[in-house]
């Protein structure tokens, strides 16, 4: 790392309520810096530039990845300061899977489940969704006052893609249970009873998804896993990478989609006169869809290493250098975006990089923007006035961004 860390006097604490309530103040003023913000609880200089964290999602020489970059005792040590040690299934399955291999491990792996994530066959599955989304909001209909995120959002994103995947529909409540105990540890502030229920949701979920396997090589059906078993047969993949592709894609499918179907609507609520717009011109949708993405991005920070030596705004880094893509705070750059800190569903173009950048591009959005854009087209037709009864709490972290729970009174069209 550089030899003098950064000394500006940041308030950057993403454990508070503070910064969870609002994380864009402080956004702004490390952005004002103009360099790096050096943040010692992670070894990370963040980046909150536009145009600087845009260049390193795209640069080559950035990867997720640690591998080649340090010795076997350096990368011990790495996850030991890390808090991932001593967790068999979870560095067997979580920590080594698609999403932080680099090269041709990395594009073999998304090869196989690219197919099932493009425009095309997302498209197929928008009978489903719409099914879906009209059985959950029938029950809040007649209650009309109800908690928008545990009542609706937290059920429909895992069902969706659990549907994908061939999982009982009954079983789907259980893996975003798992899901979320083990993208918890992710986030700073880790706890070591965090780390004890990570592990054991990891165990759990590898268990389920051998017995799902099996199940596949007996009786295929017309599903992802059925696929990926296939490719498992003809040599493609193997059973490890099976389990961990597929955890993945139910880890990743679900939770930031919840997360930004609350912040979403909250946006809504309080624009209400781009709520009004949206509702008067439906093919404003798109693009506040993408709106929504840009002014709340449910997966605000990142990762990068160096593995070269290098300079970023005219300040020297060597190589190994950790470095945080803060995607929440370069989509609220004044730079790339006017009026950045108003939301505007009609903004054209939304060039927002919540989806990421280069081989890592969220495989899922396709999928999600299909999500959100049947839910609040949904909403907007069954409902004639929604409103916010208590202003809602946001999750506090880094890597997450959204409300904890988001009341609201829907008056049925």
């Amino acid at each position: 790392m550089t030899s003098t860390p950064s000394s500006q006097d940041f308030d950057f604490d993403p454990l508070s309520a503070d910064f969870a309530a609002d994380p864009y103040r402080v956004y702004a003023a490390l952005r004002d810096s103009g360099q790096p913000y050096y943040y010692a609880p992670e070894d990370t200089w963040m980046c909150t530039g536009y145009k600087q964290v845009r260049a390193l999602t795209l640069d080559p020489s950035m990867l997720r990845s640690v591998e080649g970059l340090f010795s076997e005792t350096e990368l011990r040590e790495l996850q030991i300061k890390g808090g991932m040690h001593d967790m068999p299934f979870h560095e067997r399955y979580v920590q080594h899977n698609m999403l932080d291999l680099e090269g041709p491990q990395h594009d073999r792996q998304r090869k196989l489940v690219f197919r099932d994530f493009t425009p095309a066959l997302v498209e197929t599955q928008r009978p489903y969704i719409q099914a879906l989304i009209d059985r959950l909001l029938q029950p809040l209909r007649d209650r009309q006052s109800f908690d928008f995120v545990g009542d609706f959002a937290a059920h429909l994103p895992g069902h969706v893609i659990g549907h994908i995947l061939g999982v009982p529909e009954d079983d789907c409540a259980l893996l975003r249970a798992w899901s979320e105990a083990v993208v918890s540890y992710y986030n700073v502030g880790r706890t070591l009873t965090q780390k004890q229920r990570a592990e054991q949701a990891a165990k759990d979920f590898c268990l389920y998804l051998e017995d799902m396997i099996a199940e596949r090589r007996r009786q295929p059906r017309d599903d992802l896993m059925s696929r990926l078993v296939e490719h498992e047969r003809a040599g493609r993949t193997n059973c490890e990478e099976t389990i961990s592709l597929a955890m993945l894609i139910l880890m990743a499918g679900h939770g930031s989609t919840i997360d930004v179907l609350g912040s979403g609507l909250h946006s809504l609520l309080r624009f209400p006169e781009q709520h009004q717009r949206l509702r008067d011109d439906p093919s404003l949708m798109r693009s506040a869809v993408h709106e929504m993405f840009r002014f709340e991005s449910p997966l605000p920070y990142f990762h990068r290493f160096a593995t070269q030596d290098c300079q970023i705004a005219g300040r020297s880094f060597p190589r190994g250098t950790r470095f945080g893509l803060l995607y929440g705070a370069a989509n609220r750059d004044p730079e790339q975006f006017e009026q950045a800190d108003q939301f505007d569903v009609g903004r054209q173009p939304v060039r927002h990089i919540a989806f990421g950048g280069g081989a890592h591009f969220c495989l899922g959005n396709h999928l999600a923007r299909l999500d959100m854009e049947l839910v609040f087209g949904t909403l907007n037709q069954r409902f004639s006035a929604i409103e916010l009864t208590e202003a809602p709490s946001y999750k506090r972290g880094l890597s997450v961004r959204g409300p904890k729970s988001l009341q609201i009174t829907a008056r049925p069209a």
